[in-house]
């Protein structure tokens, strides 16, 4: 079984151990590196898995070392890799869960020629149904890639893109459950001036949404069709959805992923 360093004991970090374990991993293919002693005592009670901190010990015998820190800590997790002999010929890989952060970012601070793949996943890998996309590093090989999509399909679905639409996928999916969050609140909100407990409303939004992402991922059609099947011509929908549009709901969501985008490149290029 591969051997997995998680370099970052937080929410993420968290989800993809208990997703790994769930998926068959064994403890002692894991470790994860985290110097808050309190949450390093969590997590070690938690899933009975090696932790350290300390960055060199982790990825010793480690084959895939992941980076799940946030991306204003990556240049100390860097510098610690640096620092700890890493070596082309055992075939590791660095896979980074950092937003924002280049492969040639990360590359410039590894051995030459070290494999690095960049994800941009999300927040619903801590429910095991996160989207995770992958770009390849310039030296990454097609079995990493493969060895990396099998690791992240443990909390939820992978697909791989070209680097150069990676801020795209992060204004897109990346930020996406923010977007979904503040629009659910804003229909429980709705909800309640409508007289609903915000127990009811907040239950009928939940399962309204999950049945709805239900059937546009098994439907087979896509949102536009699904969208026009529930609105009959001079109903409740049509009442709602006219009100919507006469709102900008579409210009204001295409605003605000293209200002994600270009907050993403900015991190990129500046490290913040």
């Amino acid at each position: 079984m591969t051997r997995i360093a998680v370099i970052g004991g937080g929410r993420i970090g968290e989800a993809l151990l208990a997703g790994l374990l769930e998926s068959g991993w064994a403890t002692k293919d894991l470790v994860v590196v985290e110097p808050v002693a309190a949450r390093a005592e969590f997590l070690g009670e938690r899933f009975a898995i090696r932790v350290t901190d300390t960055v060199a010990d982790a990825v010793a015998t480690a084959d895939v070392l992941v980076i799940a820190v946030k991306p204003h800590d990556v240049e100390a997790v860097l510098t610690a890799l640096g620092k700890a002999e890493l070596d082309n010929d055992r075939d590791q890989v660095l896979v980074s869960l950092a937003a924002g952060v280049p492969t040639s970012r990360l590359e410039a601070k590894l051995p030459a020629g070290f494999p690095v793949v960049r994800v941009m996943p999300n927040t619903p890998m801590l429910v095991g149904q996160g989207m995770s996309v992958l770009a390849a590093g310039r030296y990454a090989k097609a079995d990493q890639l493969q060895q990396v999509t099998e690791l992240l399909e443990a909390v939820g679905t992978v697909v791989t893109v070209p680097e150069s639409q990676m801020d795209a996928v992060t204004a897109v999916s990346g930020s996406g459950p923010a977007y979904f969050f503040l629009v659910a609140e804003a229909m429980v909100e709705a909800g309640v001036g409508l007289g609903l407990t915000r127990d009811v409303a907040t239950r009928l939004v939940t399962q309204t949404m999950l049945g709805s992402a239900a059937l546009l991922d098994e439907s087979g059609q896509d949102a536009a069709e699904l969208r026009a099947a529930v609105t009959s011509p001079a109903g409740t929908t049509a009442a709602a959805v006219r009100e919507l549009e006469r709102g900008g709901v579409r210009s204001a969501f295409w605003e605000a992923l293209h200002a994600a985008k270009r907050r993403s490149v900015e991190q990129g290029s500046t490290g913040e």
